[in-house]
């Protein structure tokens, strides 16, 4: 365990994680604004893991964050820490059956704590395809601060799409 919350645990990914992040990562709705496509099966879930499992997440670089709620996993928390460890970006994702019920509001919030309150970093960012409203909503609950659009400006699964830029900064945190 790295991290626990009230109803949640953030851990290191297992092995016996590959078939739940096999299931979610296939529903083409959570596959839509990610960087996989679905299906995703479960030898790519298998070696998903096995890449996961191997970060540090005090380290700079991507680590990986399995969502844990009573021993399942239900999502994933990416968070990339820059080189000079007072920066962070981060990304989310959640199974549909979990979505809408304060889960990744949780867990994000809690590893935001975490990055703010112990390991002092001075700014948090992250982005999404503007068509994502629902994890532009949870930013803005999160106290993210929207500070820019960038207009067609990824390439993203046959398309150009617009990116919403947020960011969080250490000196605005608690939330509010």
């Amino acid at each position: 365990m790295i991290l626990a919350t009230e109803r949640l645990v953030l851990r290191r990914f297992t092995e016996d994680d590959a078939a739940a992040l096999s299931a979610y990562r296939s529903v083409p709705e959570v596959a839509r604004y990610q960087s996989w496509d679905a299906p995703f099966s479960l030898e790519q879930a298998v070696e998903t893991v096995r890449s996961y499992a191997e970060g540090d997440p005090d380290a700079p670089g991507w680590f990986q964050y399995a969502i844990d709620l009573d021993g399942v996993l239900i999502g994933d928390i990416g968070l990339h820490l820059a080189d000079n460890l007072q920066q962070a970006e981060l990304g989310f994702t959640l199974a549909p059956a979990y979505q809408g019920q304060g889960y990744a509001a949780e867990a994000v919030g809690a590893l935001l704590d975490r990055l703010f309150t112990e390991k002092n970093l001075h700014r948090v960012s992250a982005e999404c395809d503007a068509r994502n409203d629902a994890s532009a909503r949870l930013l803005e609950r999160l106290g993210f601060e929207r500070e820019g659009l960038r207009r067609a400006a990824s390439w993203w699964k046959g398309e150009w799409t617009d990116d919403l830029l947020f960011g969080r900064l250490h000196p605005d945190w608690p939330r509010s």
